[in-house]
């Protein structure tokens, strides 16, 4: 298996480094990534309008899956026996999996939180439904994607007080419950996430907990829920520090492109987020100058591309004032923004990626 560790199913490489920010290749299962990179989200095994020959047309290397919804259709079980999510969506590159927990936060509504694990209540049918840590990882060794995320319990970053602190305690003793459930260590990697709110105390007890384990990856969990721009960064920056140097590093839920330069900076390798696609939805596209919005009326007479720097297929057929027509109207408007916004974060990825293997990246 390209010669990676027989206790971890990957490999990560450090290729070069400008500070603290790093050029690394990531050596999985399904496929060999080249960080930093950006993930897009495929909730239930699809990014939403694209299709796979386009997802690698556009060099993503990993997509991610949410193990809670994939659980609950088309089941687990069924993907177990088909032979994993690869199979399933015929995806030969990585997949990444969370554990379902991020619907704490998302769902909080339907959920109950205990020592034994995270009861929701289901939006298909409103049946109670209990996720251990055992749980999620079970329902991850059947899903089979490269990464699979531990069972941590989330708290908004703008909580305050006592409940932060049992979060972060609750998430450690819970990464022991994931490894001992962890059914196929040899074929997924299971990353940890270090929680602890804004309290660097707090963080630092978290990473220390779970550097001691010695696992595949780590993943810097529970930011951009509301918190200000320098206290998110101040926690990365406080993870990134502590983490180890050969092991690859996770900033969970970031999607804009200038928190992604900024966390690379400060040492962080892989990011995820709806973002691109979710605002490609409501008709705004990802230019190198910031969010062009297709919406306004302006753009009904600019023939212009999207974004002149752009080489991508959208932007070489299409102008913004055809793209203004079809946002929010037609679902083909919505598939080429998405295509483009994915485009723009691959690039992005890969412009990162090149800039500190050549010495320029504070340009």
């Amino acid at each position: 298996m390209l010669g990676i560790s027989p206790s971890m199913a990957l490999r990560f490489e450090v290729l070069a480094r400008h500070n603290r920010a790093r050029a690394s290749r990531l050596t999985l299962p399904h496929y060999e990534a080249l960080t930093p990179l950006f993930m897009p989200v495929g909730t239930q095994g699809t990014i939403k309008g694209l299709t796979n020959d386009q997802l690698e047309d556009l060099d993503c290397q990993i997509i991610l899956g949410n193990t809670y919804h994939l659980a609950l259709r088309p089941g687990a079980d069924l993907l177990d026996t088909i032979g994993g999510l690869h199979k399933f969506m015929n995806w030969p590159r990585a997949l990444l999996t969370d554990s379902g927990g991020f619907q704490m936060v998302s769902l909080l509504h339907l959920a109950d939180i205990t020592e034994e694990g995270v009861t929701f209540q289901s939006p298909v049918d409103g049946k109670p439904m209990l996720l251990t840590p055992e749980d999620s990882i079970q329902i991850q060794n059947k899903i089979g994607a490269d990464i699979i995320m531990a069972l941590d319990d989330v708290v908004k970053t703008t909580t305050t007080g006592p409940r932060v602190e049992e979060a972060m305690y609750r998430t450690l003793r819970w990464i022991d419950r994931c490894i001992a459930a962890h059914s196929r260590p040899h074929e997924q990697n299971l990353f940890g996430i270090v929680q602890g709110g804004l309290d660097p105390q707090l963080r630092d007890i978290c990473l220390e907990g779970l550097v001691a384990r010695n696992l595949p990856g780590y993943a810097i969990g529970g930011l951009a829920g509301g918190e200000g721009k320098d206290a998110f960064w101040r926690v990365v920056a406080q993870c990134t520090a502590g983490l180890p140097e050969d092991k690859p590093r996770y900033v969970m839920g970031i999607g804009f492109p200038l928190d992604i330069v900024v966390c690379t900076a400060l040492g962080a390798d892989m990011y995820d987020c709806v973002y691109p696609t979710r605002t490609a939805r409501f008709g705004s596209a990802l230019v190198s100058e910031g969010v062009l919005r297709l919406t306004h009326a302006a753009m009904a007479t600019d023939y212009r591309p999207l974004d002149s720097s752009c080489t991508c297929m959208v932007c070489k057929r299409y102008t913004r004032a055809y793209l203004h027509t079809l946002v929010t109207k037609e679902a083909m408007g919505s598939q080429l923004v998405s295509y483009h916004n994915i485009s723009h974060m691959m690039q992005l990825s890969r412009n990162l990626h090149s800039s500190i293997l050549e010495g320029r990246f504070p340009e």
